[in-house]
């Protein structure tokens, strides 16, 4: 009997030691993801090491796979609402930096009731002719447009391309969201300020102005660094600011 639980103590020990190995292997692995991914995309820091763990397992721990999705991870939070206007228009705000070509496949794993779903969809018409890369952005369109309150029809939306790069630049998407917006949300915008815009990004802009319609053009306001808490107060009370801008409210994600 004796020599029987010296046989199941060994096997547990056995199997502490495994556990306690491919512990501290994972550990190694999400050191190296939170360095390399942070060494690409200084944001990165938000994720935490739960966030690494969870993609590493959905990536069988390879390193490099894990290493492509966590900017798709922080991707998922690049549209915010907080506050509204000082005609009661909702604000939204966008963080152009958290943009990737590739963010369908992470937000299909965070969203997943969303495609399950499409029938509750505002405008079912638009996923028989757009792709699935299109319907994360009716998705946030949708979740926005659902804070527009009674009395009114516009929100208001905040472009922010501070961090902006070439990696963040997918043509595509934007003229998708744009064909969406004009398409499927009539009048639904009632301005724009993009803010922070770097000089690159206006080699993108060029190639999409042109498919932007006239009304919606009149709407859009391209804001100078030094002119932004005083060119966004003359529509937003500064106690519906985004702390960001120089208010008092927090982002929250839609």
């Amino acid at each position: 009997m004796l020599e029987g639980m010296q046989v199941v103590s060994d096997m547990e020990c056995k199997e502490t030691m495994k556990d306690e190995a491919e512990e501290a292997v994972t550990l190694v692995r999400i050191r190296r993801v939170r360095e390399f991914v942070e060494g690409k995309d200084p944001s990165s820091k938000e994720v935490d090491d739960p966030t690494i763990r969870r993609v590493l397992r959905a990536c069988n721990l390879d390193i490099e796979q894990a290493s492509a999705m966590i900017p798709n991870q922080i991707a998922q939070n690049n549209i915010f609402l907080q506050g509204s206007d000082k005609n009661g228009c909702p604000i939204a705000v966008i963080l152009g930096y958290r943009h990737f070509q590739n963010s369908l496949k992470e937000f299909k794993l965070t969203f997943p009731h969303f495609f399950r779903n499409l029938h509750t969809i505002t405008f079912p018409m638009a996923q028989k002719k757009y792709d699935e890369s299109s319907k994360s952005k009716i998705y946030g369109l949708d979740k926005i447009c659902a804070k527009i309150p009674l009395g009114q029809e516009k929100f208001i939306a905040i472009g922010d391309l501070e961090g902006w790069g070439y990696s963040n630049s997918d043509l595509q998407g934007y003229l998708g969201a744009l064909s969406i917006l004009q398409d499927y949300y009539p009048e639904r915008l009632g301005k724009m300020y993009i803010v922070h815009a770097p000089l690159i990004f206006m080699r993108v802009w060029k190639i999409v102005y042109p498919f932007i319609d006239n009304k919606t053009k009149k709407k859009i306001v391209f804001v100078e660094n030094k002119m932004l808490k005083s060119t966004l107060l003359e529509e937003i009370d500064a106690s519906q600011l985004p702390k960001i801008y120089g208010g008092k409210l927090p982002l929250v994600p839609v």
